[in-house]
């Protein structure tokens, strides 16, 4: 089966905003601090997904955003999820409580630090290191481990 979702780093003053999944019953990101965003409806191109789920979940409205590549995840349960990835450094409105979990600005240097999947690691890394599109794909074992890892076609380990 394959879904089709964004993900998007709102950046501020160093830091980005995560969203620390905590609510959910039955989530895969349980527990974990991730990006906003989410699943496709019907029609929807990636910006459109991307400026709905941004509004829904956090109240802000982006006016200046970046699609910076595409994560390709094997979950090693049935799922594939292709994930239109941004970043977006312009945004208005206020801000609002989240149904998810709780939203917060941590430290771009910090993010490492929080209980985020391994594979998130690498996009971080690439989110840094790189301004061109990319594309990412990482493999997962089923329980939580990764165990590949392709950029833009080529097998690559991150220490």
């Amino acid at each position: 089966m394959a879904r089709l979702s964004t993900l998007c780093y709102l950046e501020q003053e160093g830091k980005y905003l995560m969203l620390h999944r905590t609510v959910k019953k039955d989530d895969v990101n349980k527990d974990k601090w991730i990006g906003v965003g989410g699943h496709f409806e019907a029609d929807e191109s990636p910006e459109e997904c991307l400026l709905r789920e941004v509004k829904e979940e956090t109240g802000y409205t982006l006016t200046s955003y970046r699609y910076r590549g595409m994560v390709t995840f094997v979950s090693g349960d049935g799922v594939t999820e292709y994930m239109s990835l941004f970043t977006a450094d312009g945004f208005i409105g206020e801000p609002v409580a989240c149904d998810e979990g709780e939203l917060a600005w941590i430290d771009k240097g910090e993010v490492e630090n929080l209980n985020i999947w391994e594979g998130d690691k690498i996009f971080f890394r690439l989110l840094r290191e790189r301004q061109d599109f990319f594309s990412l794909k990482l493999v997962y074992d089923g329980e939580g481990g990764l165990s590949y890892a392709a950029l833009d076609g080529k097998p690559v380990t991150f220490d």
